[in-house]
């Protein structure tokens, strides 16, 4: 079974017939017909280019951004883009530092909008321009339940270190502050899983079935 498993094709392989059966949809990458589709996308997007994918995503984006303040463990980060691709987020945003670790990415971040801030002053500034309220995740006193929050639908879910969370002035300047219920002894959950965790909240109260 596992060489079996180790053995299976990962994708596609070139248009069956030949350059003939080649559909003429524009969205159509020539080279992916001609040599087989291996990216890790959903089968509607085979053999589509990258540029036409990303096209048909921005045009059912879902109006929730997710923001990440001063990482230190970057590969965090790639996750959380990864996730926000899964989930159809509009955009993510990394406040501070510009430089992270991609791999974690898995190459979602060619289909994900990227937008970077030097400081938090600079996201908060760019969602007040927007009408976007703030929403931060930290188990804080005074937090509330991410489950019995009233979550906006056009919001910045902005998410910090884990350990540490989020900084005061990130803090000061949501305008709701939710947290994660957590049963065992760990103070905190890995900050990839509890981006995945209020990401799909976020979807489960406002994405029907049939739309996803």
């Amino acid at each position: 079974m596992k060489d079996e498993f180790l053995r299976r094709e990962i994708g596609v392989g070139p248009w069956p017939g030949g350059r003939d059966a080649w559909p003429t949809d524009e969205r159509y990458d020539p080279e992916l017909l001609e040599h087989g589709d291996t990216r890790n996308v959903v089968d509607v997007y085979r053999y589509w280019s990258m540029e036409a994918i990303v096209a048909d995503l921005d045009s059912r984006r879902y109006p929730f951004h997710v923001a990440i303040e001063n990482w230190q463990h970057d590969m965090n980060i790639g996750s959380i883009v990864r996730t926000a691709n899964a989930f159809l987020a509009e955009a993510v945003h990394i406040v501070g530092n510009r430089r992270w670790n991609r791999r974690g990415a898995m190459v979602t971040d060619r289909y994900q909008h990227i937008v970077e801030h030097p400081d938090v002053a600079d996201l908060v500034a760019w969602a007040r321009e927007r009408d976007l309220p703030i929403v931060a995740v930290d188990n804080i006193e005074g937090s509330v339940d991410i489950v019995t929050a009233e979550l906006p639908e056009r919001c910045v879910l902005l998410f910090g270190q884990e350990g540490p969370g989020l900084t005061a002035e990130a803090l000061a300047a949501a305008d709701l502050v939710v947290e994660i219920a957590q049963f065992g002894s760990t103070r905190s959950i890995n900050a990839g899983a509890a981006a995945a965790i209020v990401m799909h909240e976020w979807v489960r109260r406002y994405v029907r079935h049939n739309e996803a």
